[in-house]
Order: C-alpha cells, then structure tokens, then sequence
C-alpha cells in the first residue's frame, strides 16, 4: 500500500502541476483517486524531468533506471518512485505501459517530428495512451474492448493538448503536427519557427487536429460503461473538461498561438454535473455496439500488453531499447567533446 506521507505528497502534485486531472480526481472513488494520483504524479515527475530541463537525454536515461529499481521492488527514495513501486506491487502493473510512456518522453528527448498523422498517434498512445492503460489497470479492468476505448480516450486528449500548445511548442522549437499538414498547407517548418502566426493555415492545422480529437472522444465513451460504476462520473468528466479545452479554441477561432485556451471553473462545474447525468444513464442504456471497434494501430500494442497479465513483468519494448541507445550514444559523444573542450 501506498505510505499516507507519500500519497500526501502525490496530491500535492497533481493539486498545482495538473488542474484538469484534479477536478476530475475528485470524482473517483477513494480505491482508485488514490493511486491514481499516484500514478499521475509519477508521469508528471517524468514530464517534467525531460520537458522542462536542460539535459532532457539524461533526465530520460535517469528515468529508466528509476522504473527499474521501481520493478525491482527497491525504488529511489522518493515520494513519486516509492509510491509508484507500491502501484506495481498492488496491481501488477504490466512494465510495457511505463516503458510506453517513457519511449514517448524519450522521443521528446530526441527532438523527434512526426510526418504523418499516423506518426502523432504513435506519439500519443506512448505519451497519453499509456496512462488511459495505466488507470484502467487501477480499475482491475483488463477486457480488450474497454481498453481500446480508454486508449482512445487518451489519444483524443493528447490530440486536443497538442492543438492548444501549437504557439507555446513553436516558441520552444518544438512540433507536433504532422509535417504533412505543413507541406499541404506550403508551410515551411523553419519559417515557422522564426514567426509563429495565426495564420489561416495554421488554424486549419488546428482544426483538422480537434476534429480527429472529437472523433475520438465519442468513440471513447461506449469504453465508460465498461468501468466500474463509481468510476464513470470521473471518466466522463476528464472527458468533457478535456474537450472542452478543444471547445475554448473553436471559440477562438482556432487561434493557438496568441490565446492558451482553457475551461474555466465555472465550466468544469457544468461539466462535471454533464459527467454524472451521463454516468448514471449508462446504466439504463444498452451497450453501444461501437465498444466492439477495433483499437487504433498504434495502440493496439497497449491492448495487448495489459490485456494479458502473462506479459506484466516480462515485457521488454524493442522500440525503447532502440532510441534509449540512441540517447546514450549522443550522451557519450557529449561528454567527449567536452572533454575535448575542456583539454
């Protein structure tokens, strides 16, 4: 079990570093808000290492040897790490879903772009997906069909982060959407990059991205009834307050770069009474047949690695080992030219 002191500490996190996930905490009974908490704070420690530091390769190198002494059963000593070793040991958590998670951070890491929309869904599911696993496994809900749907749920809201952080990315030197998108719109990358503006072309982009996020968020709920009763109102509300963050930048007429949209409070309290008129219908209402969909391609590995315990403590991604190399290699090439430099 997760010890009070660190459980205390997780809340704190995720009270300041992730407003969205909080308010809709609040609806989870207390079985899963707590590890659940946990859980997140531990992927926002891991966001943050690589997102906000100087040395994103090494934050992200640190990262695995962190979930590997946190599967080993001997966790750093830290509140994030201890609490969540105590979530492996609790849920038998499959290692394919942080190592997911951490193969997206990594990609991060490596300044990787993403040429089709195809490619910003494999982002996704690593970066966002991984974690609608992850909770489902919270949940003791391991049935392929609801995971694919919470896994959808996941792209959906990383589609919908993606459209909101176009000007904040583009500032940083960073870009999400598909290189593609830019080429059809004769958009040059670099140029870009020196200007970004809210061009018609760029809300296009933006447009386009929320409408493949709303496609999926309704493909996502025929996945809530599938989760346990006290859960759904907490489920359908990330849902709603997520996409209405999509809402906020219709409103701005699709403009990311001058305006960061958000819900404000009294929206996610309309929201939230949304959440638990639709939670208590699922009740009554059949199952929807579209539950039964295939999961995305570029998740489906997810579905697979959670739906079958066998894999939980085995699972190894071929994918992260790759690009962990490729970070070690520019680490080491690093450190020799400062070497050199430093002579």
């Amino acid at each position: 079990m997760i010890a009070p002191a660190d459980l205390e500490h997780c809340r704190n996190v995720i009270r300041t570093g992730s407003l969205s996930f909080h308010a809709a905490s609040k609806l989870l009974p207390s079985s899963v808000r707590d590890p659940a908490l946990a859980l997140y704070a531990f992927c926002r420690l891991a966001d943050d290492e690589v997102d906000e530091g100087f040395e994103k390769g090494k934050a992200v190198i640190e990262l695995q040897e962190r979930l590997d002494l946190a599967y080993a059963g001997t966790p750093k000593d830290a509140p994030e790490d201890r609490a969540f070793a105590a979530i492996i040991e609790q849920f038998d958590m499959p290692r394919a879903l942080p190592e997911a998670l951490l193969e997206g951070l990594a990609w991060d890491a490596v300044e990787r772009r993403y040429h089709t929309l195809s490619e910003v869904r494999e982002y996704s599911s690593r970066v966002a997906s991984a974690v609608g696993a992850m909770m489902c496994v919270l949940m003791h809900v391991r049935d392929a069909d609801a995971l694919a749907r919470a896994c959808d749920l996941g792209v959906a809201m990383q589609l919908t982060n993606i459209a909101r952080d176009v000007g904040e990315d583009a500032r940083a030197g960073r870009i999400y959407l598909p290189l593609d998108w830019l080429s059809d719109e004769g958009m040059n990358v670099d140029d870009f990059f020196a200007a970004p503006e809210a061009t018609p072309e760029v809300r296009r982009m933006v447009k386009r991205l929320l409408a493949e996020a709303r496609r999926l968020y309704i493909r996502s709920e025929a996945g809530i009834g599938a989760l346990p009763m006290r859960a759904r109102t907490g489920i359908f509300a990330a849902r709603y307050i997520y996409d209405g963050i999509g809402g906020a930048l219709r409103r701005n007429n699709h403009d990311s770069i001058n305006f960061r949209a958000r819900t404000t409070k009294a929206q996610k309290i309309k929201l939230i009474g949304k959440a638990g008129i639709r939670a208590a219908a699922t009740v009554a209402l059949p199952r929807s047949p579209i539950i039964f969909a295939k999961p995305l391609p570029e998740v489906a590995f997810l579905v697979e690695a959670t739906a079958y315990k066998n894999t939980a403590k085995t699972t190894r991604m071929d994918g992260l080992m790759d690009v962990m190399a490729e970070l070690r290699a520019r680490e080491l090439a690093k450190a020799r030219m400062q070497g050199v430099a430093a002579e």
